[in-house]
C-alpha cells in the first residue's frame, strides 16, 4: 500500500485480557481478525442480571478497575486482586472469589450470551452527581466486532499523542494518561489535535504487516474519569473532549465527546512498539 506517510510511530501497545479491568502494557503482539492476541477474551457476567459487568457504570462496577488482567495470549489469563492476590482465569474457585471481592454473585466466562448487553451510564450525568449517585443508565449492546470476544464496537481502538497533546492544552495538570481511554495502540505523531478524525475511512500500514482501517471517532464514556489502580479520578478525562472534540460518531448518535478511533483487522501481522505507521 502507497500513500501519504505519517511520520509516526507505535508509542504504545496495550491490551486487556478481561473487560473493564486494568490490563498489561506489551513490546510486542500478534493482531488478528479479532484484535490484539488476547485482548478482551473474558468478561465477568452479573448472575442478577445477566448483563457483563462493565465499568462504564461507575456506580455498580468502578472497583473492576482495581484488579489487573494478564496473559491470554497463549498462557492462561491471570488476575491481580486489589490486595495483591492472583488468581488464574482457569481456577475453578475464580468464580467465588471474584464474587467475594466485588460483593456479588459474578461468573468469569469466555463466551458471550446471546444478545450479550452492557449498562452504560449516561456519562454527563455522572460528571454532575458523581460515581456514587443514582443516575440513568442505557442498556448498550456489544458491537459483535469478532466471534468469541467482549469488544463494544471493534477489534482496535487507537489513540494518538496528538490527541492528547490537544487535551494537555486546556489542562493544567497536563494531558490525561493513555490508559484512561483504554488504547490498544497509541501512535506518536507530530501534530496536535484530534488528527484520528481525519483517519476515518482510511487505512493505516503499522510496520512491515499489520493494516488497519479506521471506522469511526471513539465516543467516551465514564471510565477514563474514574480511579485506574494507581491512577486518581480524573473528571476532566471528559470535560475536556466534552468542550473540544463533541462530534457525531456514527450517524444517528448525536454529537458525542471523542477520543481515539475504532478500527478494524484489513490484514493480520505482528506488531511492536517503535512500528511505523503509514496512513493511506
Amino acid at each position: 500500500m502507497s500513500g501519504e506517510q505519517v511520520n509516526g510511530r507505535v508509542a504504545q501497545l496495550w491490551r486487556y485480557p478481561v473487560k473493564s479491568m486494568l490490563g498489561e502494557s506489551l513490546t510486542t503482539a500478534t493482531v488478528g481478525p479479532g484484535g490484539v492476541q488476547g485482548d478482551r477474551r473474558l468478561a465477568l457476567l452479573h448472575r442478577e442480571t445477566g448483563r457483563v459487568v462493565s465499568a462504564k457504570d461507575p456506580r455498580r462496577w468502578r472497583d473492576l478497575l482495581t484488579f489487573q488482567a494478564t496473559g491470554g495470549g497463549s498462557e492462561p489469563v491471570r488476575i491481580t486482586l486489589p490486595d495483591g492476590r492472583t488468581v488464574s482465569g482457569r481456577n475453578e474457585q475464580a468464580d467465588e472469589l471474584l464474587s467475594a471481592v466485588l460483593g456479588t454473585p459474578v461468573t468469569l466466562t469466555d463466551t458471550p450470551p446471546a444478545g450479550a448487553t452492557l449498562d452504560r451510564a449516561v456519562p454527563e450525568a455522572v460528571l454532575a452527581a458523581g460515581v456514587t449517585a443514582v443516575v440513568p443508565v442505557d442498556p448498550s449492546p456489544l458491537g459483535g466486532a469478532a466471534p468469541g470476544t467482549f469488544f463494544d464496537f471493534a477489534p482496535i481502538h487507537l489513540l494518538t499523542t496528538a490527541a492528547l497533546g490537544r487535551l494537555a492544552v486546556e489542562l493544567p495538570d497536563g494531558p490525561p494518561q493513555a490508559e484512561r481511554y483504554r488504547p490498544n495502540l497509541v501512535v506518536a505523531t507530530p501534530e496536535t489535535g484530534f488528527v484520528e478524525n481525519s483517519w476515518v475511512g482510511r487505512r493505516l500500514r503499522i510496520g512491515g504487516e499489520l493494516v488497519l482501517r479506521v471506522l469511526a471517532p471513539t465516543p467516551r464514556c465514564a471510565v477514563p474519569t474514574l480511579a485506574h489502580g494507581r491512577l486518581p479520578r480524573r473528571p476532566d478525562a471528559l470535560r475536556a473532549p466534552a468542550r473540544l472534540n463533541r462530534i457525531e460518531p456514527l450517524p444517528g448518535l448525536g454529537p458525542q465527546p471523542c477520543v481515539g478511533a475504532y478500527a478494524q483487522v484489513v490484514t493480520p501481522g505482528r506488531v511492536a512498539v517503535g512500528d511505523a505507521v503509514e496512513l493511506d
